[in-house]
């Protein structure tokens, strides 16, 4: 079953989430973690910019605004991450790497609030799915090009946690829903109860 574009931007953001916390956990070679992160938020951003945010300003053009914020937040999180890259043996980094991650995380948190439900609402779900198909085909050919592939140690982890809610029945994820005392469980679809079980991990 394909997945749609929201799902996939969502688990691309709990991907790099992971991986931030990993750099101000100390875990691992600090520059492989940044030079991968960069790679890919940049695959991402510009994944979302070619295919994603396109779409939904043609299908809802109240949303323009919110569009253009999003791909100016993009270039704000580019520009700080270039400071961390440039500083990455410097006493300032905890610093500057924090900073680059509450950017990052301010613009999660807005576009998952807002561009996102106003995608979901504006296309029908066999649209939402090629968006999917086309933004992970776009976000994989600038990985690629930037010499990382997403089926790694942090991808493959992510990609099983997905296969494992995508492959259950409705009944079973609310029963998983509910021992994670995930409220509203009881009017979501499975695709609702799937992404918040995603949100819970």
């Amino acid at each position: 079953m394909a997945s749609d574009a929201v799902t996939l931007i969502m688990n691309d953001h709990r991907l790099m989430e992971s991986m931030f916390e990993q750099v101000q956990a100390g875990e691992g070679d600090r520059r492989a973690l940044v030079e991968e992160i960069a790679a890919r938020l940049t695959a991402h951003a510009r994944a979302e910019e070619k295919k994603v945010y396109p779409a939904l300003a043609r299908a809802e053009p109240s949303e323009k605004d919110e569009v253009h914020h999003g791909v100016d937040e993009h270039h704000e999180a580019e520009e700080l991450l270039e400071k961390v890259m440039q500083n990455l043996d410097s006493p300032k980094f905890d610093q500057m790497f924090s900073e680059f991650a509450q950017a990052v995380k301010h613009h999660v948190e807005e576009e998952e609030s807002e561009i996102l439900p106003a995608l979901r609402d504006a296309v029908d779900r066999s649209t939402l799915e090629q968006l999917g198909d086309e933004f992970m085909r776009a976000r994989l050919a600038e990985l690629r090009s930037a010499g990382y592939d997403s089926d790694d140690e942090h991808a493959a982890a992510y990609d099983k946690g997905r296969s494992d809610l995508t492959e259950a029945t409705r009944d079973e994820l609310y029963e998983m829903a509910k021992e994670a005392d995930i409220s509203g469980r009881s009017t979501m679809n499975k695709d609702e109860l799937a992404e918040s079980l995603r949100r819970e991990r």
